[in-house]
């Protein structure tokens, strides 16, 4: 667990380090690399803390990440673009961000709060991506919102569909999430979900924050994901 540290604050991996000791199976529950098989070969591979806590990371892992990035990719800023990405005009990009190869960015889109994108991803027109990870083959249709949250390869988001990442009708806002017969308590406010690879998301669905969907998961369209210990 040493080699975390690096990336995320000692408080962080001190709290997870102890709870992982006393309760594996609650936190193997985030384990991205049980939903997500491009995480072992991505940039930030080094990190195996659950999903909810590098996502409040975001913004210095896409930073550290930048720096690893060669002369294949335009850089201003804090953004980094593959020369062979297309991003229509009206796109805002506020870094830090990578934008992988062969991506395509719809006009209207908004990437914010360290974003992060693997080959051949999709966001489509009027989307906004926020403090989130997309990998390989993976497409946001359109109006969509997507906050807070890890979307493994292959995934399909229809239209309309929201990744919500803030409980904000609950007085506490603590995000915590029913797997099986487990509560975690990730003790953080913003979280919105860890899809695996190949998942389906269909129109207007709504996941509520703090959603962990397996791998191969088909959502309906109108569809509310929502995994919250009522």
């Amino acid at each position: 667990m040493k080699r975390l540290a690096r990336h995320l604050p000692v408080a962080h991996v001190h709290q997870w380090v102890t709870m992982i000791e006393k309760e594996p199976s609650i936190v193997e529950g985030g384990l991205i690399s049980e939903y997500v098989a491009e995480w072992a070969t991505s940039p930030f591979c080094n990190n195996d803390l659950p999903a909810w806590l590098i996502v409040q990371e975001a913004a210095s892992l896409v930073r550290d990440a930048l720096s690893t990035t060669n002369g294949g990719y335009r850089v201003e800023g804090e953004f980094a673009v593959h020369r062979s990405a297309a991003v229509e005009a009206g796109v805002v990009l506020q870094g830090p961000g990578i934008i992988g190869p062969r991506c395509f960015i719809a006009a209207g889109s908004y990437l914010r709060g360290g974003t992060y994108l693997a080959e051949d991803c999709v966001v489509g027109p009027g989307s906004e991506l926020k403090t989130s990870f997309m990998f390989s083959g993976s497409k946001i249709a359109h109006l969509n919102f997507i906050g807070d949250s890890i979307i493994g390869s292959s995934v399909n988001i229809e239209a309309g569909a929201i990744v919500a990442n803030y409980r904000n009708e609950l007085a506490d806002k603590t995000i915590r999430i029913k797997l099986g017969s487990e509560v975690i308590d990730t003790r953080v406010s913003k979280f919105g979900a860890l899809i695996g690879d190949d998942v389906r998301i269909g129109a207007n669905a709504v996941v509520a924050p703090g959603a962990l969907i397996p791998p191969g998961t088909k959502v309906a369209r109108l569809q509310l994901v929502d995994q919250y210990p009522y």
